[in-house]
């Protein structure tokens, strides 16, 4: 009787580590697919930001154009109407009856010529400030040209591959969610741990050479014996993942 239950464990042992690996096997297929898209993803979401925030800053410099050259015009205005106002007093200075109303004319013709100094001075400003922004501008508008390009031509690529791969990813994500479902949530979230702990994914390894199949590190033959009778799920005491023989599983889907 006791026979029959160490058989059933044993062969439960067996079962678990055969899904762990066939599980292995799907998610590493996955990580191929997503590996041949590369740093495409990012990179076309680094270009939509930056994009958008071209675009962003195109706009904002065009309206500090277009207020830059509104300021230009009320400038070239107010000019015109402080020289009407200067002639205007002048006329009145020739009609005066006494030196208090000649002086206060003459006062005001001189305020009159400081504010079209003044106005003269901020025009120049405006004008410098309106050549540079003009600059800055086209600077942007063609920086911005550029970036729509760079991300019509990475958008391409990725939608290419993904037209290529998506069929085929999404037919391993449906099995590798089906493989899951066989393994209890323990070695689940133990096998989850340890793929994402590791550069390659690789969770579960089959013993390759006398080494682990992960770390390449060797293993003592009494363990490699214990790894291919498949009754203890045994782990690499260098880099922590699940070994497994590999003819566990006869044929790699």
């Amino acid at each position: 009787m006791c026979a029959k239950i160490k058989e059933k464990i044993d062969a439960s042992i067996e079962g678990k580590l055969r899904a762990l690996y066939e599980l292995q096997i799907i998610d590493s297929k996955i990580d191929r697919i997503r590996t041949v898209r590369g740093e495409l993803p990012l990179e076309v979401q680094d270009l939509e930001d930056s994009v958008a925030g071209l675009e962003t800053r195109v706009t904002n410099l065009m309206q500090e154009l277009t207020d830059l050259k509104d300021q230009v015009t009320e400038k070239t205005q107010a000019i015109k109407d402080f020289k009407a106002n200067i002639k205007k007093y002048e006329t009145q200075q020739g009609k005066v009856r006494n030196n208090r109303e000649y002086d206060a004319i003459t006062k005001e013709i001189e305020f009159q010529n400081l504010e079209i100094q003044l106005a003269e001075k901020r025009l120049k400003e405006n004008n410098f400030a309106i050549e540079q922004k003009t600059e800055i501008v086209e600077k942007s508008q063609h920086d911005f040209s550029e970036r729509q390009k760079d991300l019509k031509l990475k958008k391409s690529e990725l939608d290419e591959i993904i037209s290529e791969t998506e069929k085929e990813e999404k037919d391993l994500i449906k099995s590798s969610e089906k493989a899951s479902e066989g393994i209890e949530d323990r070695l689940i979230n133990a096998y989850k741990r340890i793929r994402s702990n590791t550069r390659n994914g690789l969770a579960v390894v089959p013993v390759e050479r006398d080494a682990c199949g992960g770390c390449f590190n060797k293993i003592p033959p009494q363990k490699q014996l214990d790894i291919r009778m498949n009754k203890k799920i045994l782990v690499c005491e260098h880099c922590g993942r699940i070994m497994v023989d590999p003819n566990l599983i006869a044929t790699e889907a």
